[in-house]
């Protein structure tokens, strides 16, 4: 059923949404649909790995992430997740801004490589770095006489982590700046500032809601990495293993009270990270309000 259109009485025309609103029972079928979706693959088994986590007591619980190993791989998560994000957030920043303000060759060469690891299997990605980087890889001979270790050692982790996780924040942010424009830093630029000055003080502050929610991606991925990181890091206990890699570790070994706690902080992380992501929303969102509103007045 096609909308309507009316002039009212100042000779402006008006549509009716009348003809394009579904039927009460289609909206309330989509609904269901989506609700029931939600909670039987994602509420109810969140809730599980809680409760199982929990099955064996409170005390147990704590004692399987107070376990050295456990401790040790929830020490690797955090700090992989802190040198891999700021590097993604440094490409991001100058990939969006080369995309979104300039023109020249090979721009849809870079568009296209930069949505390459949302393509690529993380296994994959593993074993091009095994290619690269092993004892039998290009740079392997060379790596062994400068006693230089890649794989099955952070730094392996760390550039698995990278090619995983390096589209996050550059896709959250092309689309924010080609929005904006370049008008304003040409303005900057026109009253004397410097290219350091418009960056700091002009696009950073346009585009810092969609750098934090880029950021924020990024960090929950980078944490919760298997696939990559599995290839690359040899499983060395206490050195190399991640908490996804922990959680396979435990359940391999039959602890699956264990592997459901160290399990449940990784779900707790993702948790706070989407609560995060949905406070800078309705921070953004009443920020757009706010501005309207002042518009208007």
């Amino acid at each position: 059923m096609l909308a309507t259109s009316k002039t009212n009485a100042g000779g402006h025309t008006s549509v009716s949404r009348r003809g394009t609103e579904e039927s009460p029972l289609v909206k309330r079928t989509l609904i269901t649909i989506a609700l029931g979706f939600a909670l039987v693959f994602l509420l109810l088994p969140l809730v599980n790995v809680f409760y199982q986590a929990m099955a064996k007591g409170v005390g147990h619980y704590f004692s399987a992430l107070l376990d050295a190993d456990s401790r040790a791989a929830i020490r690797l998560t955090l700090n992989i997740a802190a040198i891999s994000v700021p590097l993604n957030a440094v490409f991001g920043i100058a990939a969006a801004w080369a995309i979104a303000k300039f023109d020249f060759r090979g721009k849809a060469i870079l568009v296209t490589l930069i949505d390459l690891p949302f393509a690529v299997s993380p296994v994959v990605a593993g074993l091009i770095l095994v290619i690269i980087f092993g004892a039998e890889g290009y740079c392997g001979e060379w790596l062994g006489d400068h006693n230089v270790r890649v794989l099955f050692a952070v730094p392996g982790i760390v550039l698995a982590t990278l090619f995983v996780t390096l589209p996050f924040v550059a896709r959250e942010l092309i689309p924010v700046m080609q929005a904006t424009g370049p008008e304003q830093e040409q303005a900057a630029l026109t009253l004397g500032a410097s290219g350091w000055q418009t960056f700091w003080h002009v696009t950073l502050p346009s585009v810092k809601w969609g750098l934090l929610y880029g950021i924020i991606l990024c960090n929950a991925r980078a944490m919760g990495e298997f696939g990559a990181v599995s290839v690359v890091s040899g499983h060395i206990a206490g050195r190399t293993i991640t908490m996804p890699l922990r959680v396979e570790e435990l359940y391999n070994e039959y602890q699956g009270t264990a592997a459901f706690a160290v399990a449940s902080l990784l779900a707790l992380l993702a948790l706070v990270t989407m609560g995060i992501k949905v406070f800078i929303e309705w921070r953004e969102q009443r920020g757009h309000v706010a501005a309207e509103s002042a518009a208007g007045k």
